[in-house]
Order: structure tokens, then C-alpha cells, then sequence
């Protein structure tokens, strides 16, 4: 059965509707089965024909068309849309092109309309680029016409159904469990961590990790653009910025919420991402007692990080860079980055400590760096090494009476 007699039987569906109640899945069901009955009586349909056209019928009423079973699909991380007639994915690291298509232009259309509304985002020619959540926490990149020019643009990353845990990464080789146990009484003594790494390395992956330390008596609040964290912590307070509405009001930016939050007499701060401005907020957030904050921030190293907050601030500030570069140096404590790897493996390459800010410079101390041993048939070897350099900045530690001393942090 083509796409248009699909979309025919789907219209047929839609009129037998009853639109004075919400339907539940099993009504809904049993719709589709009384007009695929109806429809075979007309012409053959082969039982699995009949279970895919089932499925397709339902995603396409309650879910999202033919995105359904790729969301669906644990195997799946990334989904990439080129238009109404060109979808890739990422499976085990790999992109592949699928034989699967939208029926029509206005049939993606309508899917981005139903994504964006679900969250109260708005997306169209006058304002072509959004940011939104599906139902299961995936991230959403829209790109619409006239900025995309060979149709929408569409781009989802996928988080695990089951969230990962510490152990995992220690499994798949991210980190060693020395590292893990390091950052584990870092992150209780209350030490502010920063999060860096390039796109698809795993910073939201690992800052859901790192929040596991926090212990379940502090209240945290998270701050969001576009809410993507999945934290099991009792006293918690969620967060997300709002878009201006159609006449570019009513916004409420990620810097709002920041100063919100300080009112909210927070423990801890977990903001998401920093991309603009609102990094000063964070500094000035970071240096007022909240001990234990994190956030993520895309760099390319630990130094191109500092680098890019410097110019995020400048952004929302006139200030001399020696203030700002201070600023970060009281703010931060540890840095880790995290990279993807030619194999396409996740690792977390370097953890560094921000010591001190001397003569005009933010003086970094290596706590842990990766080192690469061989590579082999496309996979590579290295580990995750503890340096000689002992942290610097050991008051939180003894305030919580913690140590990472080789013999207490194995």
C-alpha cells in the first residue's frame, strides 16, 4: 500500500473520530482494525502488511508518522532529517541513509508543529530555528525555510531509555575507576565542576552521572533551555527558558532564571549549558556560595573552554578580561573534558584543576590525562592517568573531611 492510499486511510480514520472526548490507545486501535478489515475486503493484505500498517496508522494519529520507530528504537542515537525525503541515522556510531521518507513536505510540517507545541515552542518563516524536547527527553534542533534550503532541517539526540550510570562508563572504557571515584568525592566535598567537550561527546550523558554524587538531603535547582537533564534527586526544582510569543514578548532568558534561582535558596545550581551572556550570571551564581555547581559548555580543550566563557561574558558585560579571567578562576574549580575519538568512543581525555590566577594568567593543574597506547582494526587503546600533581585547593575537602590522596581515592 502506496503513502497516498495510507493517507487516505488515515483521513477516513480521522473522520470516524469522536472529537468531543479524548479517545484512548485501545479505541484508537480499534478503529484502525474495523478500517483495515474493511479495507482488505477490497483488496489483499498480507498479515504483516496488515500489523506494519497497524502500527504506521497509529504513530501517524497519536506519535510522530514514521519517526515513531526510530525514536522507539533503542539502537538508534541520532536521527537526521534533510528534508521531507532524506532521513539519517546514527546506529553503533555509524551513519546510514534509510530507505524511509515523509509522504509529503506538509506532512513533516505537521510533525515539527506537533513536537514544538507539545513543549509551547513556536517555530515558523518568521522565527525558522527552535529548540525543543520530545516526550522521552531526546533534544530537538528545527531549522526551517528559508534558512534551511533544501526543506527542514530536523535533528534529534537520543538519551538511553535507561539512564547510564558511573559503572557504565567505567565498562564501555570512558573512565577509570579511580577517575570515577576522584570526581565522586569532589563533586560530595562540594568543588564546582565544569563540563566541556565538542558536539555528541556526552557532556549532558555525563553531568546526569556526576549528579548521582550529590547527596539526597541538599535542594538543587536545575537551569535549562530546552530541559534535557534527568536527575534523581528528591529536592529539585526544574527550570526551562521560554521564547518571546508571536508579538516578542514574555521572554524569559536562561540569565532570569539564574538570578531567579538564587532567591530560591538553592545548594546546588546545575545549569545546563552556557552559550552567551548568561555566563556571567553563572560566574556571579558560582561565586556566591553555591557550592557544588556544575555546568556544560561546548570547547575544544580545557583552555579553548576558558577562552570561549571569557568571550561568553564580554557578551553581556564590559569588563577587563583580567577581572573576568579572575571571575572564572574563583568560580570553577575542576574542568573535565570529555571527547569523541576517531573510533567514534566517548572518553572523558583530561580533569583538570583551575588552582590559582596569578600575573594575569588562570594557572591550570592536570589532575588526570588521557593517553593513547595503540590503535587496532579502527579500535583504540589508552587509559585515563593519574598525574603526580596533587590538587592544589584542598580546603573543601578537609571542610567536608574527604580526601583523594592515593591511598584513601583507589
Amino acid at each position: 500500500m502506496n503513502d497516498r492510499n495510507i493517507d487516505g486511510l488515515r483521513q477516513r480514520l480521522i473522520n470516524r473520530f469522536d472529537l468531543t472526548r479524548d479517545l484512548s490507545e485501545e479505541e484508537i486501535y480499534a478503529l484502525i482494525d474495523d478500517e483495515i478489515i474493511e479495507t482488505g475486503r477490497k483488496q489483499f493484505i498480507s498479515l504483516t502488511e496488515k500489523e506494519r500498517l497497524r502500527k504506521r496508522l497509529f504513530n501517524s494519529i497519536r506519535g510522530y508518522d514514521i519517526l515513531q520507530d526510530l525514536i522507539d528504537n533503542e539502537e538508534i542515537t541520532e536521527i537526521m532529517i534533510n528534508g521531507y525525503n532524506q532521513i539519517y541515522v546514527e546506529r553503533k556510531g555509524q551513519i546510514e541513509k534509510l530507505d524511509l521518507q515523509f509522504s509529503s513536505p506538509d506532512k513533516l510540517h505537521d510533525i515539527i508543529q506537533q513536537i514544538v507545541s507539545n513543549v509551547n515552542r513556536r517555530v515558523n518563516e518568521s522565527s525558522p530555528i527552535a529548540d525543543a524536547r520530545l516526550y522521552d527527553g531526546s533534544r530537538i534542533n528545527i531549522v526551517l525555510n528559508p534558512i534551511a534550503l533544501n526543506g527542514p532541517a530536523v535533528t534529534i539526540r537520543k538519551f538511553p531509555g535507561t539512564p547510564l550510570s558511573m559503572e557504565d562508563l567505567i565498562s564501555y572504557g570512558s573512565i577509570t575507576r579511580e577517575a570515577a571515584k576522584y570526581l565522586d568525592i569532589l563533586v560530595k566535598a562540594g568543588y564546582n565542576i565544569f563540563v566541556c567537550g565538542g558536539t555528541g561527546s556526552g557532556k549532558t550523558t555525563f553531568l546526569n552521572i556526576l549528579s548521582d554524587s550529590i547527596p539526597k538531603t541538599e535542594r538543587v535547582i536545575t537551569i535549562e533551555d530546552s530541559a534535557e537533564l534527568q536527575l534523581h534527586i528528591p529536592n529539585i526544582v526544574k527550570l526551562e527558558a521560554r521564547q518571546a510569543n508571536t508579538e516578542g514578548k514574555n521572554e524569559i532568558t536562561i540569565r532570569e532564571l539564574i538570578r531567579t534561582s538564587l532567591r530560591m535558596r538553592p545548594d546546588r545550581l546545575i545549569i545546563g549549558e552556557i552559550r552567551g551572556a548568561e555566563a556571567i550570571d553563572m560566574l556571579t551564581a558560582f561565586n556566591t556560595g553555591h557550592d557544588g555547581s556544575m555546568s556544560t559548555g561546548h570547547g575544544n580543550s580545557t583552555k579553548d573552554m576558558l577562552r570561549r566563557i571569557e568571550t561568553m561574558v564580554l557578551m553581556g558585560v564590559d569588563m577587563p578580561v583580567s577581572a573576568i579571567q579572575g571571575q572564572i578562576a574563583s568560580a570553577i574549580d575542576i574542568f573535565v573534558f570529555l571527547g569523541r575519538l576517531r573510533d567514534h568512543s566517548r572518553r572523558v581525555l583530561e580533569i583538570t584543576e583551575l588552582a590559582d590566577y596569578k600575573d594575569g594568567n588562570i594557572l591550570l593543574n592536570t589532575l588526570f590525562q588521557f593517553q593513547e597506547n595503540s590503535s587496532h582494526s579502527g579500535q583504540l587503546s589508552g587509559t585515563l592517568n593519574r598525574t603526580n600533581n596533587p590538587i592544589k585547593n584542598t580546603w573543601k575537602l578537609q571542610m567536608a573531611g574527604l580526601s583523594v590522596s592515593n591511598q584513601e581515592c583507589p
